[in-house]
């Protein structure tokens, strides 16, 4: 009989040798919401499924509608089947799971109800070995953070991890203020009732396996590493596009707008990652050291000159994949006379050693053609007189493609020779993709940020500072942007935005990679 060796499953091999944390009381504010449905108690579930919850891990469902225990938990195991990433539910799986899944019905502004969650707590610690270790995770809008957590102080349900004892944290969703004045007031806010370090400012975007994969790509593989800088890369391109419009949050992106939603958060993650020094050690505060050292770096843009390097655009009716779609002003409860921009793009430098006068071109972007976020490195091109006098070749920069979603995955682009008798090159493409090469899909985003946060790790968390310098580098455009007579420049929605977006990178000799 031939014995057949098979390789490992690097996937398998990395489950088993995650952490499980002690069992918690994880309590969601606003648990009736799109986001618990859709993201969160489906990650939780998944982990479960994936044996890295523990034994006694508590849920508990905060929010105004009346349900019961047995309510929320069929709502709830009907979310799973539709979103989990481990889909259809198992019945065993979730037998353990609904039974530390419960509900207790408030108002977020009423103290009793906090009294009411303070009991079901203490019962929880009693009942199923929590210890009186405490995680909220405020999916609810900004507004209602400061009272949460001046209810949750005043009920004695916060716990000071300095002065020994079971550990409380908090989980606050994005978008952490609206300008700088306003997130230092969160923040203060939040400092008030927790220790920074309690506090775990969650940009889902550094959950996804690609974006921890960065630091992986890059300093963990000698033939990247050394060419990371100036001297080899002539330019980096990020983009984030959504083919959807603003959907039914046509208020909240009145708003916010594009880059408030997407620029000040996700691609401040996405560039401090790809422009970050090695740190001094793989842990939260060398980590994030670095990652604002590069948001410290960023150049402000030209007073007066803000058109020349930045850009916005708003989507008019058009067509997206095959799919006639209204004009932004068209949506629902949005102003027929909006200013708002559903587009933004940018060129932005790092002014540090590693990359003096390299530009970083940033864009993002609703009702583009396709759903894509996308990290491309251009490397300087070869020295060209071997093939100067050779008809068959043109020779083109490489690129480095790093695909954060969807089909994660990162690809090398070089020039090859055409097979054949005459010298011809053409690009090719050496491709690396998750799905393929570790024969699953990674797991979602959130599972990991909530698994971290149950262990205390808050290596992929913005910290304070993090957040308040990047508001300061972004609020001046903005300013300028909300005081100018003019409107955003319009696209067609299902187009890759407006021409002036274009021209800015054209200006420079170069062009938008297309994802």
């Amino acid at each position: 009989m031939t014995t057949v060796a098979l390789e490992p499953n690097p996937l398998r091999e990395g489950l088993e040798q995650e952490r499980v944390p002690d069992a918690s009381c994880l309590v969601i504010f606003g648990a009736s919401g799109d986001l618990t449905h859709r993201k969160l108690l489906p990650a939780l579930y998944s982990l479960a499924h994936d044996g890295l919850l523990p034994a006694g891990q508590t849920i508990i469902g905060f929010a105004r509608p009346d349900y019961g225990d047995e309510a929320f938990r069929a709502d709830i195991r009907k979310a799973c089947n539709e979103f989990a990433r481990t889909k259809p539910v198992d019945d065993a799986v979730w037998e353990n799971f609904a039974k530390g899944l419960f509900y207790v019905q408030g108002d977020f502004t009423e103290p009793e109800a906090y009294n009411r969650l303070n009991q079901k707590l203490t019962e929880c610690d009693r009942t199923r070995g929590t210890g009186g270790r405490r995680i909220y995770y405020l999916a609810v809008p900004p507004n209602f953070f400061p009272v949460i957590a001046e209810l949750l102080g005043a009920e004695g349900m916060v716990t000071d991890p300095e002065r020994g004892g079971p550990y409380t944290r908090v989980i606050i969703e994005k978008p952490f203020g609206h300008d700088l004045a306003t997130a230092r007031e969160l923040n203060r806010v939040a400092v008030t009732t927790f220790r920074e370090r309690q506090v775990f400012r969650i940009d889902h975007y550094l959950g996804k396996e690609t974006v921890q994969n960065l630091l992986v790509l890059r300093f963990a593989n000698g033939i990247f590493e050394p060419f990371w800088n100036r001297q080899y890369i002539d330019h980096v391109q990020l983009t984030v596009a959504e083919s959807i419009g603003v959907e039914k949050r046509g208020p909240y992106f009145e708003s916010a707008g594009i880059a408030r939603d997407i620029i000040q958060n996700h691609m401040m993650q996405l560039l401090s990652l790809v422009a970050m020094e090695p740190p001094v050690a793989f842990e939260a505060d060398a980590v994030r050291d670095e990652k604002v050292k590069v948001v410290r770096a960023l150049r402000d843009f030209p007073a007066g000159h803000e058109s020349s390097s930045a850009v916005r655009g708003q989507y008019t009716a058009g067509s997206v994949l095959g799919e006639a779609v209204p004009g932004y002003r068209q949506e629902e409860r949005v102003s027929p006379t909006s200013r708002v921009e559903t587009y933004a793009a940018m060129k932005v430098f790092v002014d540090n050693w590693r990359w003096a006068d390299v530009p970083f071109y940033l864009r993002a972007g609703k009702r583009l053609p396709k759903r894509v976020t996308d990290i491309s490195i251009h490397f300087r091109p070869a020295p060209y007189p071997l093939f100067k006098k050779v008809a068959g070749v043109r020779t083109q920069p490489n690129v480095l493609a790093i695909r954060i979603q969807p089909d994660e995955g990162i690809a090398l682009k070089f020039d090859s020779k055409v097979p054949g008798p005459t010298v011809r090159t053409a690009p090719v493409t050496m491709e690396f993709r998750y799905a393929t090469s570790f024969g699953a899909e990674p797991p979602e985003a959130y599972e990991r940020l909530l698994l971290e946060t149950m262990l205390g790790d808050s290596t992929l968390f913005a910290r304070r500072d993090e957040v308040e310098t990047a508001w300061a580098w972004l609020d001046p455009l903005l300013h300028v942007w909300e005081e100018s007579p003019e409107p955003p420049d319009p696209y067609p929605a299902g187009t890759w935005g407006p021409p002036s977006a274009d021209a800015m990178i054209e200006r420079d000799g170069r062009r938008w990679r297309r994802p």
